[in-house]
């Protein structure tokens, strides 16, 4: 694998490098054929020397840009940080190519070359116009952008075998996948634009530079052509720039587009497809993109199906084990759920509220029949037992996996019995240290339990339950859920009044 990486940069470096310098030797040989022959071995002998210089350079830097991707294949790696590291490396080596050839053709052969021409210049030995000297300066640098971009998308194609065997031995030797976590390296936008230029801008200023060396060293003469030939040469690199850059946008939008929908999914909105906004193959995508949503929204509904039936469930077990509080989970859901969209809890919030209500009390679960079935008083140690309900809960449902999914729903459940004066259990919160399901759930159950039916007890009637609610607020009870549950009560007892008299 990394021997025909290897071979297959080198052979594009070289074919690339031989096409530059037939250009080069082209343009000298048709355009300055005038030239006397001690000259033109100067000249050449120049080009060899510089030429030297630049592969020395090219060779040094390629080496050092090789060197990571050559110790993955040839070198044990022991940590799957230096494996991230050479994979993040690889992604970059096209980019890192382009430096490679830009800056050995600036400093190893361009300034060189140019020196040493205007020094023969100077000292009589060459007698050309330093003004070729200029138009060659201008035809390297924009040979080697052209070498530059072919490099770049060569090695862009070469190097995906190579990440593909970077994965598999990271899953080898560390089980773990490599990713660029969704970094942008390379971003389209200055990728296309810069590309579209160069491959717009590239004929016109060659056919101009060929031109101009044709036309000789620079005077009055040329002014007339030059006044056309520039105002031709801007247009043309100018329609260069704004073509490639709505070209680029035109590509971009689609993709970003696609982007924002994707993180709204991530978001959790699944319900809003991809607009078919586009008539190119990104049209494909769309459509794609939308049936993969239906995918996703069917699998979700199905997982929310689950988990509704895993918390009815519970609460149903729950209730089994007492008929006298059959139920008694799902009125207090039905109550919470009242009173938290009452104090206008966003409907996620509301959601998490009403499982978290119909498993507060889980924890008696682990509480003996002797305990909790219970006709009589409680002895202190087994009301001990019963209060302890609230831990042993957050216990139990802190085996259930994963654990992330249940955290919303551990702090009401464990603090569902805690008083607003600090005189609850099991940790003593107070006010609204108290978290926000355990204050709403407190009431909800409390309302329950004295208008419920016990064996030692009948239930007291809905006003009487209200008017003790009423008394402690800002004691037992956090006096704003109370105030709007029981403001709540007496307008739907007023309606019901109403209905009777107009009946």
């Amino acid at each position: 694998m990394y021997r025909t990486f290897y071979s297959r940069l080198l052979l594009n470096y070289l074919a690339g490098l031989l096409v530059a310098a037939l250009s080069v030797a082209s343009l000298i040989t048709f355009t300055l054929q005038d030239i006397a022959y001690d000259e033109c071995v100067w000249l050449i002998a120049i080009m060899l020397f510089s030429m030297l210089i630049m592969l020395g350079l090219e060779w040094a830097v390629f080496t050092r840009q090789i060197r990571p991707i050559r110790l993955a294949f040839y070198e044990s790696i022991d940590s799957f940080v230096t494996m991230q590291t050479i994979y993040l490396r690889t992604h970059l080596l096209p980019m890192l190519i382009v430096k490679r050839i830009l800056g050995p053709h600036l400093f190893g052969l361009a300034l060189p070359a140019a020196g040493l021409t205007i020094w023969l210049i100077y000292t009589g030995q060459l007698s050309i116009s330093p003004y070729y000297v200029l138009l060659a300066l201008l035809g390297g640098f924009l040979l080697a952008g052209m070498h530059a971009l072919i490099e770049f998308y060569l090695t862009s194609y070469y190097i995906r075998p190579v990440l593909e065997e970077l994965q598999l031995r990271s899953l080898h030797l560390f089980g773990r996948e490599l990713t660029l976590g969704g970094r942008v390296l390379i971003p389209l936008k200055r990728k296309l634009r810069w590309s579209l230029f160069l491959i717009g801008a590239s004929p016109l200023l060659l056919y101009s530079l060929a031109v101009q060396l044709r036309l000789g060293d620079w005077n009055i003469n040329h002014y007339a052509y030059w006044k056309w030939a520039g105002i031709v040469l801007l247009l043309g690199l100018g329609f260069s720039f704004f073509a490639s850059r709505l070209l680029t946008r035109e590509l971009e939008t689609p993709i970003q587009y696609l982007y924002r929908r994707m993180t709204e999914v991530r978001s959790g909105c699944l319900q809003m497809e991809a607009s078919d906004l586009f008539s190119d193959e990104f049209s494909r995508l769309v459509s794609g993109f939308n049936h993969m949503l239906l995918g996703v929204r069917i699998q979700a509904d199905r997982n929310d199906q689950l988990v509704e039936s895993y918390f009815a469930t519970l609460a149903a077990a729950l209730d089994a084990r007492d008929p006298y509080t059959a139920g008694h989970s799902l009125r207090v859901a039905e109550y919470a759920v009242q009173i938290g969209t009452l104090a206008r809890l966003p409907k996620q919030v509301v959601d998490q509220l009403r499982k978290t209500a119909l498993l507060h009390d889980i924890g008696k679960i682990g509480i003996r029949d002797a305990v909790l079935l219970k006709e009589g008083k409680l002895s202190e140690q087994e009301w001990e037992q019963i209060k302890a309900h609230p831990v042993l809960g957050e216990v139990i449902l802190r085996q259930v996996e994963p654990a992330d999914e249940m955290a919303a729903y551990l702090p009401g459940i464990r603090s569902h019995h805690e008083r607003y004066d600090g005189e609850g259990y099991p940790d003593g919160l107070k006010g609204e240290e108290i978290p926000l399901f355990g204050r709403i759930i407190a009431v909800a159950d409390a309302f329950d339990a004295m208008t419920s039916d016990r064996p030692y007890r009948k239930g007291m009637d809905a006003d009487t339950a209200i008017s003790i609610l009423q008394e402690g607020k800002g004691t037992q009870w956090d006096p704003y859920f109370v105030g709007l549950f029981v403001e709540a009560y007496h307008r739907k007892q007023m309606r019901e009044q109403t209905r009777k008299q107009t009946s």
